[in-house]
């Protein structure tokens, strides 16, 4: 799962920063992506959401530090929706 995950959180990326060159792992953070700022952020939230059907509490967007624990968020969030 959490691969399928990754490929669709690359897309997304990608799309939303306007750069194919995007690659994400785990750690990745947002100070390692250019442009990503606050505007940003809540247009990546958006499409994350709008792409896997779940949505994100105020809770969980401010403690996120990295990628690996959005993937951790998503994969709860689609393991309660089977």
């Amino acid at each position: 799962m959490r691969e399928n995950i990754y490929e669709k959180l690359g897309g997304i990326f990608r799309d939303v920063f306007n750069d194919e060159s995007i690659i994400i792992s785990d750690s990745t953070s947002s100070k390692d992506i250019a442009g990503w700022d606050s505007l940003e952020h809540a247009n990546l939230i958006a499409s994350i959401e709008r792409e896997f059907g779940i949505e994100f509490d105020f809770d969980e967007i401010n403690k996120l530090k990295n990628i690996g624990e959005m993937v951790n968020i998503i994969t709860n969030k689609l393991g309660k929706k089977d």
